[in-house]
């Protein structure tokens, strides 16, 4: 079909079904094929072209002055015949043909609308410029929206199939929203074997989702195999090719197909397209088989009959005239708009402003088609049914797609129904508006199938990828301890900051519990008992002193010396205390400085007390009257003093070159800290501890030299098994101290500051009080002084 204009459309649809090429004997012309069998909706698409084309010339707003002509080509749903169609639109050669009794050449095609076939739409676009497939980004909107990621596909071996699953295949990849199980092709020759594999693979794969792009024909034979191997509980997905088959609305195939979801284009509404139909000569013709005048001589002779324009449609039994499911007839309708706007766009370009180089402008004479495209791009309308038509950055038209459910009626017929839009904006992207209350689905549960290879791996784990497996086939591991996941499905675990540690769901880092020797736990409740209760003791034993300070018991075991130590003794069990509790950096500094400096008061004390005993036992030899003069009171306390001041000046040095400090340990633990006290020079704490340690075995080594010596009261014994009593204690307490962990190795050190302590009370002091309190009648001189006998 051709008309004149100022601008020439091209179309290009399934006019007729069939066709015959004549024999290729190249001994002639070339003859062209045969085509018959009027196919009623692609007839329907090219009136809808005319009858848009006739809108938009009629217009006093869209295209005024101007004329649209077309020039419509059939493609006798026939690869071959719609290359050449194609061919003859673009081509520069002249194609002759008659117009009002006269030839003319037909204008320059600007825009062509069509083909209408999947197949044969990406055969020419391969010539004319890039093909996209926008329906796969709707069918990709369903499967996000019920969380379908591992999915199989089906589909007939030609472009459409081929096209369709290699770009849904990429777009699952590029989207990350899921893998195919499997990618299987229909065979073109309907194989019965070929296809029993085919649905063997769907029957043994744990895809539940199935996509289809085939052919209604290509469906039924596919559904015989699935009904014979009875293979249920699948969720097909319908391409546009057997979307709206009533072949496959069979009881047979509802079983296997009830509920099955796919996209369709948008219906629309055409007004004036049904009358404008009913007046088409060629449908008149072929529906009532007449023709109207001026009737050919070859029709006569046959006997054929006059149309009268006269005749009743409605025995005609067609459905041409049905507009009420206008879905391709109004992409044509909207195509053709679509170009009639462009076209007005540029005719309307201002000179020196134009978007061509130069600032140049096309005009009538000169325009180019790739002109009219720069235009087609920037196109944005409403049409009369309330559509907006636009195009993207790829050159596809904003779709909008209707999505389609069957539903099998309980009378046994299909209903197939509506259930949601998706519509692509500028603005918004793809846009899925479902009602999914409305959804019919196959399963028991009514609800939409779950199709995955593997199950979400949630919080707290990760996703491990199975070798040789598409990525949606994982398995979830536990993060380890210390790392956490707080997402669904991810890659890799997170691991907490130092001062954290994951939680028993490893989905979130939790503070370390902070660990130190407290006073409210049962060591610490313990230790800080003993350490009160040595205090007491202490102070009970110096107020009995006290209390008998005149005596000889007191008096003959140097008072002032045993008053020292008593108080020292306190000291050394009070300071333990400093050593229970949070770590602070005022008790980190006194802990160990009042502890070294307090038993080294202590062993003082009683080195100068042993001092004592052997210069007594010297002074009572002939020669030796004069040595008492250098253990006289002042110069006890002397020594005293001046063997406390070192270790009083090894605290100040350590203190104020390293000082201790409290320490977040996180060595000793992985899910908790260790609160300590830092000692800060190991070497200062050495020298300390060095310097008590050799006082004491000063102490030992002479009271051991005393240790004989004839006196019926003789300290120096007790000072000797005090004595080993204390290097014991401390001796064990080096290695237990460096191999206890965190707040033990401060349990340790109290418990060999309270043993050594209780040590020295108990035995210096013990036997003493005994005969105080006990034994009053030996608390004289003279049994103190006692020799010979009482000795023995």
């Amino acid at each position: 079909m051709h008309r004149a204009g100022d601008f020439v459309l091209g179309g290009l649809f399934l006019v007729h079904y069939s066709s015959v090429f004549p024999e290729q004997s190249f001994t002639s012309e070339q003859q062209e094929p045969t085509c018959y069998g009027i196919d009623v909706r692609g007839f329907r698409c090219a009136q809808t072209m005319v009858f848009a084309i006739g809108e938009i010339n009629s217009s006093p707003s869209l295209l005024p002055g101007v004329t649209l002509g077309y020039s419509i080509y059939d493609n006798c749903l026939t690869l071959g015949v719609a290359f050449r169609a194609a061919l003859s639109l673009v081509s520069e050669r002249e194609k002759r043909f008659r117009l009002d009794k006269s030839c003319i050449g037909s204008p320059p095609v600007l825009g062509i609308v069509g083909d209408a076939t999947s197949e044969n739409s990406i055969a020419i676009s391969r010539i004319f410029g890039l093909y996209r497939v926008p329906m796969m980004e709707a069918m990709l909107q369903i499967m996000r929206r019920f969380e379908w990621t591992w999915v199989g596909v089906v589909f007939i071996d030609d472009d459409y199939g081929r096209d369709a699953a290699h770009i849904i295949q990429a777009e699952l990849v590029h989207s990350g929203l899921g893998c195919l199980a499997y990618v299987e092709a229909l065979p073109w020759d309907h194989g019965p074997a070929e296809l029993q594999r085919i649905v063997t693979v769907i029957k043994t794969s744990s895809a539940r989702v199935v996509i289809a792009y085939a052919y209604g024909s290509y469906i039924v034979d596919l559904m015989e195999e699935v009904v014979k191997q009875n293979v249920t509980g699948l969720q097909w997905i319908a391409g546009l090719g057997w979307i709206r088959d009533p072949n496959l609305y069979s009881p047979r195939y509802m079983p296997y197909l009830r509920g099955t979801l796919g996209c369709v284009i948008r219906r629309g509404e055409i007004p004036g397209l049904e009358d404008f139909l009913s007046k088409a000569r060629q449908f008149w013709e072929h529906t009532f088989q007449c023709k109207f005048a001026p009737l050919s001589p070859e029709w006569v002779e046959a006997g054929g009959r006059v149309c009268t324009g006269q005749e009743d449609l409605g025995t005609a039994g067609t459905t041409f005239l049905d507009v009420s499911e206008l879905r391709i007839e109004y992409c044509v309708y909207k195509a053709v708009y679509a170009l009639a706007h462009a076209l007005h766009d540029l005719l309307q370009c201002v000179p020196g402003r134009g978007p061509f180089p130069g600032h140049s402008c096309a005009t009538l004479q000169t325009i180019q088609p790739w002109q009219l495209m720069y235009y087609l791009e920037e196109v944005n309308f409403t049409t009369s049914f309330g559509d907006r038509v636009s195009f993207d950055e790829n050159g596809d038209a904003l779709p909008i797609f209707e999505v389609m459910n069957w539903v099998w009626l309980n009378d046994g017929n299909v209903k197939v129904q509506n259930v949601g839009v998706v519509k692509k904006s500028a603005s918004a992207g793809v846009e899925l508006i479902l009602d999914e209350d409305t959804i019919f689905w196959s399963f028991e549960s009514t609800k939409p199938p779950r199709s995955v290879c593997s199950e979400s791996c949630s919080p707290g784990t990760r996703v491990a990828r199975r070798k040789g497996e598409p990525a949606c086939c994982f398995d979830c591991i536990a993060c380890s301890e210390g790392e956490i996941s707080n997402e669904t499905d991810s890659t890799e675990c997170t691991v907490c900051p130092e001062d954290f540690w994951s939680s028993p769901q490893r989905d979130s880092c939790v503070p370390k519990s902070l660990e130190f020797l407290s006073y409210h736990e049962a060591v610490g409740i313990s230790l800080t008992t003993i350490s009160l209760l040595g205090t007491l003791v202490c102070a009970i034993v110096l107020g009995i002193f006290v209390y008998h300070r005149d005596t000889p018991m007191v008096r003959a075991n140097n008072s002032e010396l045993s008053f020292q130590l008593l108080l020292s003794l306190i000291l050394c069990f009070l300071c333990s205390l400093l050593f229970i509790g949070r770590p602070r950096i005022w008790t980190c500094q006194l802990r160990h400085a009042i502890f070294g400096i307090s038993f080294v008061l202590c062993v003082s004390c009683i080195l100068v007390k042993t001092m004592v005993v052997l210069a007594v036992f010297k002074a009572s030899k002939p020669g030796g009257a004069g040595i008492m003069k250098w253990f006289g009171a002042m110069q006890q306390r002397g020594t005293v003093l001046a063997l406390t001041s070192i270790q009083a000046i090894i605290c100040i040095v350590w203190l104020v070159s390293a000082s201790p400090a409290p320490h977040k340990n996180t060595q000793y633990h992985s899910d908790k800290i260790v609160y300590e006290c830092d000692v800060g020079s190991t070497v200062g704490f050495a020298v300390l501890l060095g310097y008590i340690g050799l006082l004491a075995l000063l102490s030992f080594v002479l009271a051991f030299m005393a240790r004989n010596l004839p006196d019926n009261f003789n300290e120096a014994k007790l000072i000797t098994f005090s004595m080993l009593i204390f290097c014991a204690v401390w001796i064990a307490f080096i290695p237990a101290y460096i191999s206890s962990p965190g707040k033990y190795a401060d349990v340790v050190e109290v418990f060999a500051i309270l043993a050594s302590s209780f040590g020295l009370l108990l035995v210096l002091f013990g036997p003493k009080c005994y005969i105080m309190l006990l034994k009053p009648e030996r608390n004289t001189k003279k049994s103190i002084m006692g020799r010979g006998a009482a000795k023995t």
